[in-house]
């Protein structure tokens, strides 16, 4: 199953209009007993979440995961940070990566896949104002196209 792929749980939109993605890496999470289930029933934030490489290990902090319902006294923390599962090999080079002045690692989207929570995190640039609007130009362009090439097949 290619990375990505599951049942989808969050997704990061503004991460995507903030960055300019350079590289994806699907993740494991280090998760505590009620806040599994929070996933598994959607409520996640991942809005101004961001990761970060300490002591060899990422971390993922500022992700909101709702506290269950009937979790009672045994509830979570919201905010806590979590860890991140990678092999040794991709947090090295999550290293070397982000060591450029100017990239990041955020989450982009979470999902459940074969019975376990992964975070599909990017290595991002951030942009400019005037990238955002030249993205929103191609993007409003490419749906008048699509518009246009709709109209003409009725």
């Amino acid at each position: 199953m290619p990375k990505g792929d599951g049942k989808l749980v969050a997704q990061n939109k503004k991460a995507r209009h903030d960055y300019a993605i350079e590289e994806t890496f699907e993740a494991g999470i280090v998760l505590q007993g009620t806040e599994i289930k929070s996933v598994r029933n959607a409520r996640v934030n991942l809005k101004d979440s961001y990761a970060r490489i300490d002591k060899g290990e990422i971390f993922l902090h500022n992700m909101h995961i709702s506290p269950y319902e009937q979790g009672n006294r045994y509830n979570h923390d919201p905010l806590r940070t979590r860890k991140l599962l990678l092999h040794k090999k991709q947090i090295s080079r999550l290293i070397g990566e982000t060591k450029e002045s100017g990239y990041s690692i955020v989450p982009l989207k979470m999902y459940i896949k074969d019975g376990y929570a992964k975070v599909l995190i990017g290595v991002a640039r951030g942009k400019k104002k005037y990238d955002k609007r030249q993205d929103l130009k191609q993007k409003e362009a490419k749906r008048d196209i699509e518009r246009a090439f709709k109209e003409r097949q009725q």
